[in-house]
This record gives structure tokens, sequence and C-alpha cells, in this order.
């Protein structure tokens, strides 16, 4: 091996990866198809029983409060207040005066 270049080496690298690679997709293949089969033994389509990573989107909390001059502006409740809160705070408002 001592005597191949560096172009040499860096393409074998290459050639390398790409068979790692090729062989993971075959072994994923065969491992999907093996799983199909077992869910279609129990009657199941695999995509019934696998959860996709379309079903565990976070959700939007719902808003708990809003801007008393822009309706459009709303907040949560959770995380930081935003400066609008906080400023109402600070000039004598309680929170509830916020509330949706």
């Amino acid at each position: 091996m001592t005597a191949l270049s560096h172009a040499e080496l860096k393409k074998l690298e290459k050639d390398v990866g790409k068979a790692i690679a090729n062989f993971e997709e075959r072994q994923k293949a065969e491992a999907r198809a093996e799983a199909e089969a077992v869910a279609k033994k129990f009657g199941f389509v695999l995509g019934d029983l696998v959860e996709t990573s379309d079903s565990k989107k976070k959700t939007v909390p719902e808003a708990k409060y809003r801007h008393p001059e822009n309706p459009l502006v709303t907040w949560s409740g959770r995380g930081r207040k935003p400066g609008w809160i906080s400023e109402g705070l600070a000039a004598g408002k309680k929170l509830e005066d916020f509330a949706i």
C-alpha cells in the first residue's frame, strides 16, 4: 500500500466509502423486507406499525395572552415573557389583563 500515490489513495478511499454505503443500503432493504413480511404475517402493513417523523411533529401551544394594541401578537405563556408583557407588568397591569 505504501507504493500508492496520494491520488490513488484518495480514489481508494472514495471507492471504499461508496462500497460501505451500498452495503448499508442493501442491509436496510433486506431488513425492511423482513419486517414487512413479519407485519404481513400478522395482517398489518409495516407503515401502520412504525411511527414516522411526520407523526412526531411538535404542536404549537395555544395562545393565552394577546397584545392590547395589536391582536395579531400573542403569547402562549411558555418561555420568556415578551417585551410587551414585561412593559405592561412594569406599568402596573396584571397578567390577567392580557388574557384572551
